[in-house]
């Protein structure tokens, strides 16, 4: 999408007065604020509802920029080189004289980070003297926002600014993973655990419910569209609406398919909008069939038994 200075200047003033304003990422779009400001970090929480015991993914231009913040090893420099910018988060350990706010890391010596690969984010990163805290742009608990309409559908005058970058190109959020000692990943994101594995030469633990929340994303019910949802199902109740994976079904008005062909990409980056449309739809709940769990396929079905707690 096209950059528009005007734009990126009217949101990066926004920044500067610690206002609080969404931004395009290539996974979702993020509600952004000043993340050395604790002013501007208490914004994020209030406006969407989130529990302070939940810490901030903070947002980067580049490493030179991160090493004022954190420390980092050889396996960080391995996937940055190879998947930044990109949908992966790093859980980092804090350097003692960071600007970072606490409220954003809840007083933990730990940071969430991730380079955002969108060009709109980018430019705008660029252009200010701070990182972007940035979690997603929707209210704790609910559906992710992957369109500007999305956002303005949840806060609507709420929201100072919603900079315009288009549909998120990949519809989830980043695969976050503790890489300070031995890798895990805590949450399952737009970047594959095979990608990683590859990268790395090893296999990676998963640990994305945890007693305790340690990262951002962890939290058991996410990702709700508002309504239950029951998940590999073969019948479906009164009123539901069925959702699967490709297009082979009957044509029926409770039928919402996630991809023409079955493409898990494509099915990633329509799921939050599809279960946003079946919300608007009136229907009671929603019955899924049967994904695979391989490649985004097992981030589709995390989001999915997270969002069936409801």
């Amino acid at each position: 999408m096209k950059i528009n200075l005007a734009n990126i200047k009217k949101a990066k003033k926004l920044l500067n007065k610690n206002e609080c304003i969404a931004i395009p990422t290539e996974t979702v779009y993020g509600l952004a604020a000043n993340a050395y400001s604790d002013q501007a970090c208490k914004k994020i929480y209030k406006l969407k509802k989130r529990p302070k015991k939940n810490p901030l993914i903070i947002h980067y231009f580049n490493l030179k920029k991160l090493r004022k913040d954190c420390f980092y090893n050889n396996n960080f420099l391995r996937l940055y080189k190879k998947f930044c910018p990109g949908p992966i988060t790093f859980i980092l350990d804090l350097k003692k004289n960071s600007k970072i706010s606490k409220i954003a890391t809840n007083n933990k010596k730990t940071l969430a980070v991730r380079f955002p690969k969108h060009s709109i984010a980018r430019s705008l990163l660029k252009t200010l003297e701070y990182p972007l805290a940035a979690p997603s742009a929707n209210l704790s608990s609910k559906v992710s926002a992957v369109s500007s309409s999305d956002v303005k559908e949840d806060f609507g005058k709420k929201i100072k600014y919603v900079l315009e970058g288009g549909r998120s190109a990949i519809g989830l959020e980043s695969t976050i993973i503790d890489i300070r000692k031995k890798p895990k990943v805590l949450r399952l994101g737009g970047l594959t655990l095979g990608s990683i594995q590859k990268n790395l030469k090893e296999k990676i633990k998963i640990n994305n419910s945890p007693e305790k929340i340690t990262s951002p994303g962890q939290s058991k019910l996410h990702y709700s569209p508002g309504i239950p949802i029951r998940i590999n199902v073969k019948k479906i109740k009164k009123n539901e609406a069925l959702l699967f994976l490709k297009n082979n079904h009957k044509a029926n008005t409770n039928h919402f398919f996630l991809s023409k062909k079955g493409n898990l990409n494509e099915a990633a980056k329509n799921l939050y909008s599809t279960l946003r449309k079946i919300k608007k739809n009136k229907f009671k709940s929603i019955a899924v069939k049967k994904i695979p769990n391989k490649g985004l396929g097992k981030t589709i079905n995390d989001r999915l038994i997270r969002a069936s707690k409801f």
